[in-house]
């Protein structure tokens, strides 16, 4: 929809009367087949060296915006607990998609 030709094209989308943060061109597309670390911090919109409880507070916000019982992604909301427990266990694995 619109929301999406609007982060396209880098302009701030709206989304329930709440601004969506910018998203440069370079991070749209899929996700890695194997979760790094500076993928799980870019899925939840932190710099390296951020503490458990700005992982932690990055983790609400985000799933306040995707989860699936409030008309957001399944397959968004699993990435960003995956990308949540990877930088709080700092364990590698398999993406789950």
């Amino acid at each position: 929809g619109e929301a999406a030709a609007a982060a396209a094209a880098g302009l701030g989308a709206r989304v329930g009367g709440k601004e969506l943060p910018r998203v440069p061109r370079a991070f749209l597309g899929g996700f890695e087949p194997e979760m790094t670390r500076k993928e799980a911090l870019m899925i939840l919109g932190l710099r390296e060296g951020a503490s458990r409880d700005q992982i932690r507070v990055a983790h609400r916000r985000m799933m306040r915006l995707n989860h699936p019982d409030t008309g957001g992604s399944q397959v968004l909301a699993t990435k960003v607990n995956e990308a949540k427990d990877f930088l709080l266990s700092g364990k590698r694995g398999a993406s789950v998609f």
